[in-house]
């Protein structure tokens, strides 16, 4: 057959509307297309722990590699697909299958996930990241620019994007229902592991099915400790985002979808001890937006968001009747407009009008938004965000329908979140003690001089000797500017790199 891909669908839209899809013998794969009656060829990189979920997700396909640092911990997932062929190193996979692979889906620590994810995409493999995207603003970016310039389908894994509560919330905002939204508020239940933590001591061995160098990947050397890995490498800078980066992605989606978001202008934070190596127990962070262009039937104004963990709250609504919970167990929003305010619980689950007796004759707005197949379901035992991913993974990229959280929405949400995590380093304790000016588009702060001095935490320890309490608390004094470029933009270690960030045309 020598007629064009263009030709062809041209031809079958105008004599066949109803056909959506053409079968594989007619387009190919060569032709940047697959048919939904084939199936991708996926790795997994990092299978061990929420990887294995998202890859039982996406079983319809073929799982053909496997890859992970430990072996042991990721032994059940190599159970899940004997036939896969298994890697430690992700760039030994690449090099080996790479032509064979069609998608990856990366669940590794934060801090690798931008180089796999990077890389993968300038071989033009359809990609899958775990929340947060990225462990930092620059590496957002680079991927968002990336997917824009290879046309690969991504995929954020924040779930709750592909359930239809997401949509409602941004159908009843942008409706005006409680007018022009100008303050939100977002709570989360994490910490559900050690935060706060000094640096971990002792020698100790490494364990037989680990490749410790491997793990460290692009972080800088330091020896082994079971303090890090498996689980929990988030309660550590060089690895993790904290509670901010592991429940933002989920928790502010909604706002931030249905307030049409997109760089602060500012932030700022306040916690509990933070130190040079772990983010702090509990913290608050405020975000300050600018105005933007009216979405439907709304304005919006200036809005100031308030981020909360560690057990911290925002303050109750005058409108809770006593008993009344706040959002879920897990979290919540709180969204507060000119007319009346919305409450949901984490995930954007279950919003309702404050006070809750307002719904008893509320109308809901007529969707104008597409929902995605599936995201009507229970949140854990659906794979429409998965699936989803993988029918845009099959679609020509001059006709695809991005999955709704791909680079393009979620790099800029992600490099919202991890500025966060520079506001608490930057401006809490023993901070800047400023509100933190921030440029979006050169992703630099405007407020902190070449002199600026910061002083963190190094040492924090406590003893009861001979009855009396010892304090050994030290500080180490850092140029500010330095730090906020290097938290900005990480130095990568090792022999690891990232692929030039692509300019705009």
């Amino acid at each position: 057959m020598t007629i064009s891909r263009r030709k062809f669908l041209k031809s079958a839209a105008i004599t066949t509307a109803g056909i959506t899809i053409a079968p594989s013998s007619i387009l190919g794969r060569s032709h940047g297309y697959t048919a939904p009656s084939d199936k991708l060829n996926i790795a997994g990189i990092g299978v061990g722990g929420m990887g294995r979920r998202n890859l039982a997700n996406m079983k319809t396909e073929n799982i053909v590699a496997l890859c992970d640092v430990d072996w042991k911990y990721a032994a059940k997932t190599f159970n899940d697909y004997p036939k896969a062929k298994q890697f430690r190193d992700w760039r030994e996979m690449f090099d080996k299958m790479g032509k064979s692979i069609d998608a990856i889906m990366v669940a590794t620590p934060d801090h690798t996930h931008a180089g796999v994810a990077a890389h993968a995409i300038t071989m033009g493999k359809h990609t899958y990241v775990q929340k947060p995207l990225t462990h930092s603003v620059y590496e957002s970016r680079l991927l968002t620019k990336l997917a824009k310039k290879y046309k690969v389908a991504t995929q954020m894994g924040n779930q709750g994007n592909s359930f239809d509560w997401c949509r409602q919330i941004a159908e009843w905002v942008q409706s005006g229902v409680i007018g022009d939204v100008y303050e939100a508020h977002c709570w989360t239940d994490r910490p559900i592991w050690p935060q706060g933590l000094s640096e971990p001591k002792g020698d100790i061995p490494v364990p037989a099915d680990l490749d410790w160098d491997l793990f460290i990947g692009p972080a800088a050397k330091r020896p082994y400790n079971p303090a890090y890995t498996p689980w929990n490498w988030r309660g550590f800078w060089d690895f993790g985002t904290g509670a901010l980066g592991d429940m933002a992605c989920h928790i502010m989606d909604p706002l931030y979808w249905a307030l049409d978001l997109k760089y602060p202008i500012s932030v700022s934070a306040s916690s509990t001890l933070s130190n040079l190596y772990s983010p702090p127990q509990a913290q608050i962070v405020t975000y300050k937006f600018p105005v933007r262009p009216p979405k439907g039937k709304v304005k919006m104004p200036e809005v100031k968001v308030l981020w909360y963990d560690g057990g911290l709250l925002p303050d109750r609504p005058e409108e809770l009747k006593d008993g009344e919970m706040m959002g879920d167990s897990n979290g919540g929003i709180i969204l507060i407009g000119t007319k009346g305010k919305i409450m949901t619980g984490c995930y954007g689950m279950n919003p309702t009008l404050l006070p809750i007796s307002k719904m008893a004759d509320f109308t809901e707005p007529d969707p104008t938004i597409p929902r995605v197949k599936g995201g009507n379901g229970n949140i854990w035992s659906t794979n429409a965000h998965e699936q989803d991913w993988i029918r845009a993974c099959k679609e020509p990229a001059s006709i695809r329908k991005e999955s709704s959280s791909n680079f393009l929405f979620s790099g800029p949400f992600n490099e919202m979140v991890v500025m966060g995590v520079l506001a608490t380093r930057l401006s809490g304790l023993q901070g800047l003690h400023r509100e933190l000016q921030w440029d979006g588009e050169k992703m630099a702060f405007t407020n902190i001089s070449p002199t600026d001095k910061i002083k963190i935490v190094t040492v924090d320890e406590y003893a009861v000797i001979d009855g009396d309490p010892k304090f050994d608390r030290r500080f180490a004094e850092f140029n500010a500017l330095e730090m906020a470029n290097e938290w900005i933009k990480h130095t990568y270690h090792n022999g690891f790199n990232l692929p030039p960030m692509p300019t705009d045309k």
